[in-house]
C-alpha cells in the first residue's frame, strides 16, 4: 500500500469518527408541567466494549448505552434525526437505531470492514467506507439494503456529502487522495491529490470548501469544490484525525490523535487559532446544532471532552466506553419528540 503504513492506517481505521440523533422519556403524570426542553444526544461509538454510548448535551450526562455490533467505530445520524447509523468494523455491518427509543431496528451488511459512515441530505441513501475492499457501499434507508457498490481509492477512511446532495467526497488514506463521486449515477468523476494518509472529511456549509485531515503528514488540505483542486495547507497536531466545521463556518476543529489536543483552524484565512489540549488519542469530533460545544473522543483514555467554542476552553469530561471513536450528534429536539423550530444552523455561514 502507497503512501500511510499499514499498521498506522489500520490502527486508526480501528479509531474513527462524526454526526447523530435520539429522544428522551415524556414526564410522568405527576410531573410539573414545564414547557418542552430542547435536547441534543451525542452518540459515541465505544469501539472496545461493543456499545454506544448515549449522552444528553445539556447536561453532560451518560443517560444510555446501546449494544451494537463488534467494533463500532463511525456514526452517523438521519436528517430528520429519527435513525442513528453505526458502523460494525469487526462484523462488517451497520447497526441502525431508533432514536427515540435507543433500540437497534435493523442490522445491514456492508463491505469489508465498514470504517466511516454518513448520510445524504435528504436522508434516503447512507454511504459507507469500507476499508478493506476499497468500496463504498450505498444503502436505501427506505428499504434497508445495499443497492449499490463504488470501487474508490485505496483504504477509504473518511466520507463527506455536499449540501446539496450532488456530490460524495472520500478520503482514501493508503493512495493519498480524494475521490469525488457523483451521486446521481454513483461513479467517481474525478480524483484529488491531498497529503499523506488522508482520513478525515468534513465540508463548509455552503459547500464550496473541502477540509481533509492528512494522518501520516500532520496537516489538513483545503480543496476548492469548484476547481477540485487543493488551494491551501495547513499544518496540525500529530497524527490529524476527525475533524468538525462549526454551523455558521467560520471554525473548523481538528482532532489531533498523536498530540492529545484539538487545532482550532479559522476558514477566512486558513490559519490556526488555538490549540486546545484534551485527553489521549482523540478522534472523532461533532457540534452541538447551536454551535456552541464541540465534543471530541479520546480513545486512549476512555472518555469525551467537551470544548466551549467562545473560549476554546474544556468543560466537562465525560466517561463512556473503552475506546471511544466516533461521534455525532443530534438535532436539537423538544422532550415531545418534535425536532426544534430554531433557524437553520448554517444561517449566515461562511463559504
Amino acid at each position: 500500500m502507497p503512501g500511510i503504513g499499514w499498521q498506522a492506517a489500520a490502527g486508526l481505521a480501528g479509531l474513527m469518527m462524526l454526526s447523530v440523533p435520539a429522544a428522551s422519556a415524556s414526564p410522568s403524570a405527576s410531573s410539573p408541567v414545564s414547557p418542552p426542553a430542547r435536547a441534543a444526544f451525542a452518540y459515541v461509538a465505544d469501539l472496545g466494549s461493543d456499545t454506544v454510548s448515549v449522552i444528553d448535551t445539556r447536561t453532560n450526562a451518560v443517560v444510555d448505552t446501546v449494544p451494537v455490533g463488534s467494533g463500532p467505530d463511525s456514526v452517523a445520524v438521519s436528517p430528520d434525526g429519527s435513525r442513528v447509523y453505526v458502523t460494525n468494523s469487526a462484523a462488517d455491518t451497520v447497526s441502525v437505531i431508533d432514536a427515540r427509543t435507543n433500540d437497534v431496528t435493523d442490522t445491514i451488511g456492508v463491505g469489508d470492514e465498514p470504517s466511516r459512515v454518513t448520510v445524504s441530505p435528504d436522508g434516503r441513501r447512507v454511504y459507507v467506507a469500507n476499508v478493506a475492499s476499497d468500496d463504498v457501499s450505498v444503502i436505501d434507508t427506505r428499504t434497508g439494503t445495499v443497492e449499490d457498490t463504488i470501487d474508490v481509492g485505496d483504504f477509504p477512511l473518511g466520507l463527506a456529502v455536499l449540501p446539496d446532495g450532488s456530490a460524495l467526497y472520500v478520503a482514501n488514506a493508503g493512495s493519498d487522495d480524494v475521490s469525488v463521486v457523483r451521486t446521481a449515477t454513483n461513479t467517481v468523476v474525478g480524483t484529488v491529490p491531498v497529503g499523506s494518509g488522508p482520513t478525515g472529511l468534513a465540508i463548509t456549509p455552503r459547500g464550496s470548501r473541502v477540509y481533509v485531515t492528512n494522518l501520516t503528514s500532520d496537516d489538513v488540505s483545503v480543496i476548492d469544490v469548484r476547481t477540485g483542486r487543493v488551494v491551501d495547507t495547513v499544518d496540525a497536531g500529530d497524527e490529524p484525525s476527525g475533524l468538525v466545521v462549526l454551523p455558521d463556518g467560520r471554525h473548523v476543529y481538528v482532532a489531533n490523535f498523536g498530540s492529545g489536543d484539538v487545532t482550532v483552524i479559522g476558514t477566512r484565512t486558513d490559519r490556526v487559532l488555538a490549540t486546545v489540549p484534551v485527553g489521549d488519542g482523540p478522534n472523532g469530533v461533532a457540534v452541538t446544532p447551536d454551535g456552541s460545544r464541540v465534543h471530541v473522543t479520546n480513545a486512549d483514555t476512555d472518555d469525551v471532552s467537551v470544548i466551549d467554542t467562545a473560549t476554546d476552553a474544556v468543560t466537562a469530561t465525560i466517561d463512556v466506553g473503552d475506546s471511544p471513536t466516533g461521534v455525532a450528534i443530534t438535532p436539537a429536539r423538544r422532550r415531545d419528540g418534535h425536532r426544534s423550530r430554531s433557524a437553520p444552523a448554517a444561517a449566515g455561514a461562511l463559504r
